[in-house]
């Protein structure tokens, strides 16, 4: 297998851990990521000063001769597969898929085919360049399986670094809309009494908590408020529907990007989102709010009511900024369809 290699020269003042001090100055161009640079160091294809260093917490001074052997790209175990994609964007780097709801991501044991990666693959063929060492799309966000709607996904490993970077920075933009039960409001004394929500000016909720695995449901996480990892969701509501109001369409954007961080926060404050199977969708309304029909309809929602309708970053590459926004699946749009006579003023 043919290899290529990366020279360069530490700066000054070097973090303490190499693979740090590699993330921070390897060239731009290399395109490596610390989580590579980490396996790079771990194989042995990292030499200090020409020896070999496999330890990633090894200390290297300023001006040290850093070399990096990089195999180019193998091809993927994944098989590709002829599924249809709605393609928003693409270019050499970089393709933005609006995904429909019932598609997973990425391949794992329960869902070994049939996913985005897999048709990506087919879509893509050999435009794909080796991010992180093998020929596939480079998934730096997902959205669950139920959830509907943009994902941005590299197709080189300089956008796959790039974007990365700006996910972690959480500058990416990220708009959602969903709809929940109830409808979250600063006057509401039950609300303001759920730990980790307050409200900003304009009405807008704001969930601030840890998120973890829950410890006794692995398919499920859980709110926490210490240990576990820092997560932020703020919500507005759009619409609300019901005499009295009993559902509201709600925009949610996220500060943070953890798994099912909307699902679990909404739920938290006491509005899970319609259709939840894992956090508590289906809730009996108030007879006299809606009409039997239109309950029903609520009811028979059969998968969460969570749309990624909006999705902004800066190009990897060409360092335009870039905007995307995808309307709601026709679920989700012929719910409201039906609610629309019931919205409050």
């Amino acid at each position: 297998m043919s290899h290529r290699r990366i020279s360069f020269l530490l700066g000054e003042t070097p973090p303490a851990r190499l693979d740090k001090a590699l993330a921070r100055d390897v060239p731009e161009e290399a395109a490596l990521s610390r989580t590579r640079l980490a396996k790079l160091i771990d194989q042995g294809a990292v030499m200090v000063d020409q020896q070999v260093q496999r330890d990633p917490r090894a200390v290297a001074g300023a001006g040290a001769r850093i070399d990096i052997d990089v195999e180019e790209a193998a091809e993927s175990h994944i098989l590709p597969e002829d599924i249809p994609l709605d393609v928003i964007f693409e270019d050499d780097d970089l393709i933005v898929i609006n995904k429909p709801a019932g598609m997973v991501v990425h391949p794992a044991p329960g869902s070994p085919s049939g996913t985005l990666v897999n048709a990506l693959l087919a879509h893509c063929g050999d435009d794909l360049s080796g991010v992180g060492g093998m020929k596939r799309p480079g998934i730096v966000h997902r959205i669950d399986k139920e959830t509907s709607g943009l994902l941005v996904v590299a197709k080189s490993d300089t956008a796959h670094h790039g974007l990365a970077k700006q996910f972690e920075a959480h500058t990416v933009e990220r708009y959602y809309r969903c709809l929940v039960y109830g409808v979250p409001d600063a006057n509401d004394p039950r609300l303001r009494g759920v730990k980790g929500a307050n409200f900003e000016s304009g009405n807008i909720l704001k969930l601030t908590t840890q998120l973890a695995r829950h410890k006794t449901d692995r398919q499920r996480q859980a709110v926490l408020f210490h240990g576990g990892r820092h997560a932020v969701t703020r919500a507005r509501t759009v619409a609300r529907f019901g005499t009295p109001p009993v559902l509201a369409l709600m925009e949610c954007w996220l500060e943070t990007g953890r798994t099912h961080q909307i699902r679990v926060h909404m739920a938290h404050a006491g509005h899970g989102l319609v259709g939840d199977p894992t956090y508590g969708g289906k809730r009996k309304l108030a007879r006299a709010a809606l009409a039997e029909p239109l309950a029903e309809a609520v009811k028979a929602f059969d998968r969460q009511a969570l749309h990624a309708a909006v999705l902004g970053f800066v190009h990897p590459v060409t360092g335009d900024s870039i905007r995307f926004e995808a309307p709601l699946p026709a679920d989700m749009a012929d719910l409201l369809a039906l609610l629309e006579p019931t919205r409050a003023a």
